[in-house]
């Protein structure tokens, strides 16, 4: 009987291995112990750390060479893990070259942060190395917001393993096209999206009908929703048809009233949506906590753009969505939490968060017991890297909504001095701003502009003719060439490949697509 990855194994899996072997005794396991890292997952690290004592006649065989890493990365390794105590005691080594110091980066905050770790694997592919050569590892999916920014922005491809883009997420994408709706009501693709989103008990056959009526009439769908009870053919749905009518409404002059983040909370709160997470358990937590990173972004843009509009942060959300996003290249930087990526190697690794009530988590810093589980996260973390490790920090983060000023993680002042190269960027920042206290946010506020009413009076004027084939402008996006164009209510939709960022589907008035002649 041989079974590998023995550390991860539960009580049941123990008992069920016992039985079989308790014959002839003929059983090998592989495992290590410092890679003990599922105890979520119903792991029992006790499995390998009694096995000596569970099969007496056991012999242990030690394979302390590694052919991956360096001898720095594993020194770090080895000091690291060396802190905890429920262990059985090893040291890696290699006849691999000493390689370079761990950096340590201590960034102003996490846009820093994601800069840092952008024009460092953008200096080494210009030195020759491919962008597969590296991996960007983060404690959780929440984090990777700021860091897909910062890549996509830089132009530098990436996927991430076991988990979605931020803003392909189900509950981001939802709460976006809530938030497309009210700035234009005539955006029928992503109405169709929401209007039953928390269930409403709307079918698809009424909706196919309520965009029918509305391309007959010429007017929002939402006012044809309001006026259910006039159509024969939404007569038997005009009640949940009026109720979301009404909402929308609501929202839409709230929208023209309030901040975004204000505006936000009240999507969240008026559709029923947040009620509806709560009641997900576990996953709903985790969409939750995706939605308050969204809201980290809002504030943010609030901070740079203290005069932006609902339609401003929309245009900038598209820069980082994909709706028809193609199959991702090979060479392409892998994005992943730490526990996607073990396993798995990248000649560089930068892992990011590295702070107090980050990583380790603010839940495990008061039990031993899970700080040690973390702490073997760490080492997982770190044996990933073959040529040069990254660990980075921010001064100060927003994460979840909220601003907080956290220590340099423990795990990373547990590796030795002589190990690490430091690069601090907090003290210049100080220097430049003249403060070394937390900074206050913006008051700036973003309003909603050009909204439409529900009645249609205010929607935009009937679209520009576009055909494919034809060449089109976006402020942002830049050139490219229309593929498709569907007329939807008093807009257009189109599918366009631009030139720098590829195809994506927009509302043509919305988007302000210019024709360009010739």
């Amino acid at each position: 009987i041989m079974v590998d990855e023995y550390q991860d194994t539960n009580h049941a899996q123990y008992r069920l291995v016992s039985l079989l072997a308790a014959g002839h005794g003929n059983l090998c396991v592989v495992g290590d112990d410092d890679q003990s890292i599922y105890k979520f997952r119903g792991a029992t690290i006790e499995n390998i750390l009694s096995f000596e004592e569970q099969f007496e006649k056991a012999k242990v065989i030690r394979l302390e060479q590694n052919y991956r890493s360096t001898k720095r990365i594993l020194d770090a390794a080895n000091e690291v893990i060396a802190n905890n105590t429920a262990r059985k005691g090893k040291k890696l080594w290699t006849g691999n070259s000493e390689g370079d110091k761990i950096c340590l980066y201590r960034a102003g905050d996490e846009r820093a942060e994601a800069q840092f770790i952008t024009e460092e694997i953008t200096t080494h592919v210009a030195a020759g190395e491919t962008y597969s050569d590296h991996a960007v590892l983060y404690r959780m999916n929440a984090q990777s917001g700021e860091i897909e920014k910062a890549l996509v922005k830089a132009g530098i491809p990436y996927k991430i393993v076991g988990g979605l883009r931020f803003y392909e997420r189900k509950e981001i994408k939802d709460l976006i096209a809530y938030l497309s709706v009210l700035n234009n009501p005539n955006d029928t693709v992503r109405l169709t999206r929401i209007i039953n989103e928390p269930k409403r008990g709307i079918g698809d056959a009424t909706v196919a009908a309520v965009l029918e009526l509305s391309a007959q009439l010429g007017v929002s769908p939402l006012q044809i929703m309001a006026d259910a009870d006039q159509y024969q053919k939404l007569q038997r749905r005009s009640a949940p048809l009026r109720a979301f009518a009404d909402m929308m409404q609501g929202l839409i002059e709230k929208a023209l009233e309030e901040p975004l983040e204000i505006l936000l909370d009240a999507v969240l709160d008026d559709t029923g949506y947040l009620s509806m997470l709560q009641l997900q358990g576990f996953e709903g937590q985790t969409r939750i906590e995706n939605i308050d990173e969204l809201r980290s972004s809002i504030i943010k843009f609030q901070e740079e753009s203290p005069e932006g509009t609902l339609s401003d942060f929309l245009e900038e959300v598209a820069l980082y969505t994909d709706l028809d996003r193609t199959d991702l290249q090979d060479d392409s930087v892998t994005l992943m939490t730490m526990h996607s990526a073990k396993g798995l190697e990248f000649p560089y690794v930068f892992v990011a968060g590295c702070e107090e009530g980050i990583f380790p988590g603010r839940m495990s810093m008061n039990s031993p017991d899970e700080i040690e589980e973390e702490r073997r996260l760490a080492y997982v973390a770190i044996t990933r890297a073959k040529k040069k490790l990254y660990l980075t920090t921010a001064a100060q983060r927003m994460l979840f909504g909220q601003t907080t000023w956290n220590k340099t993680s423990r795990f990373a002042r547990e590796i030795p001095d002589e190990l690490v190269e430091l690069i601090d960027t907090t003290v210049q920042q100080k220097r430049w701003t003249g403060s070394s206290s937390g900074p206050e946010l913006a008051s700036g506020t973003i309003r909603a502009r050009g909204l439409s009413a529900v009645s249609g009076t205010a929607a935009p004027k009937s679209a520009a003719p576009l055909h494919p084939g034809d060449t089109v402008s976006h402020k942002i996006f830049g050139k490219g060439t229309v593929l498709s164009a569907s007329p939807m209510a008093n807009d257009l939709l189109v599918e366009v490949s631009f030139d720098k960022v590829g195809t994506k589907k927009l509302m043509a008035n919305f988007a302000k697509l210019k024709k360009i002649e010739g």
